[in-house]
């Protein structure tokens, strides 16, 4: 049997990162949804390392990738990321001492390329127009030049994505809920945290209901979001693991991050308040249940939102 050579110090750093990344606290909205009978909870992902939900996956595919010997101090990382990835590979690469390449569509707020310059990212750029699809492109065209060099990431076709929220962000919501989830609410990008957590919740409980969202068509400004009919697919999406899918518009994101703010405390960056404006759709249309929804970051990264919001 073929035995690849592990980096054991790169393992070694990477088993102190463990303890930052996921076991997110799952907070009741008590105030911004009251309904006899239905309760409505929300996984606050922007507390663990690097502020978003991203470092669960970022953590994993370096973790796999490492343990199998494909990615050594020898490699730079590569990826594509229309931001919060990017952070997460970034905070994590600085830790473990590795170079990364990033590609991003032009246009990325100032905000976001100044944290991920500050934690010694390279960043390449692909077109506005064309989004992260475009990103993805620019990435695999660099990989296609300098394989040898690159370890991809590939987070749209990497089963580490969706596996790092199997028994991590599914087990989770389970535990915190001692099995009592009826509903569970999470946003489509790379469809990574609704696959994986899914397919837990559904092994351990198959009568739990998983909704996916997305943008109604024409609706930009939801970060990381991704529209199935009208986007380049994630090679790890199984259209036929939702039990429905439900469209949310931009507009309904800014009424919640508002709500959001004044009744709870939240600061909820757009794609949070519009997790939550399609969980409160649900949880308004139900008799009764338990409904967890997933809140991918907070305004940390937004400042000009942030400004206008306090």
């Amino acid at each position: 049997m073929l035995v690849i050579p592990q980096d054991k110090e790169l393992k070694a750093r990477l088993e102190g990162i463990g303890p930052f990344i996921g076991k997110t606290p799952l907070l009741p909205l008590e105030k911004i949804f009251q309904k006899s009978g239905v309760k409505l909870m929300a996984k606050l992902e922007w507390q663990q390392m690097s502020g978003s939900v991203k470092a669960r996956t970022a953590f994993q595919i370096l973790k796999e990738a490492i343990y199998q010997g494909k990615l050594t101090r020898n490699h730079t990382v590569l990826e594509a990321s229309s931001g919060n990835t990017g952070i997460a590979l970034a905070s994590i690469c600085k830790y473990l001492g590795l170079e990364l390449v990033l590609c991003l569509p032009e246009g990325i707020s100032q905000t976001r390329q100044g944290i991920l310059l500050k934690l010694g990212a390279k960043l390449e750029f692909s077109p506005r127009e064309d989004g992260v699809d475009g990103a993805q492109v620019r990435a695999k065209y660099l990989y296609s030049m300098l394989p040898g060099r690159f370890f991809y990431c590939d987070q749209f076709n990497n089963p580490a994505n969706w596996s790092a929220h199997l028994n991590g962000t599914g087990q989770e919501i389970w535990e915190q809920t001692a099995g009592e989830v009826t509903q569970f609410i999470c946003a489509l990008g790379t469809s990574g945290t609704f696959m994986g957590a899914t397919r837990k919740l559904k092994a351990l409980n198959p009568a739990i209901q998983a909704i996916a969202l997305q943008p109604a068509a024409g609706n930009y400004g939801l970060e990381g979001w991704k529209n199935m009919q009208t986007s380049l697919v994630p090679g790890i999406y199984d259209k036929k693991i939702a039990d429905s899918i439900v469209e949310v518009e931009l507009e309904e994101a800014r009424e919640v991050m508002q709500l959001a703010k004044d009744l709870e405390g939240l600061l909820l960056s757009p794609s949070s308040a519009a997790a939550l404006a399609g969980a409160l759709r649900v949880a308004r249309q139900i008799p009764e249940g338990r409904v967890v929804t997933l809140l991918p970051d907070n305004l940390s990264k937004y400042p000009d939102l942030l400004q206008s919001l306090l």
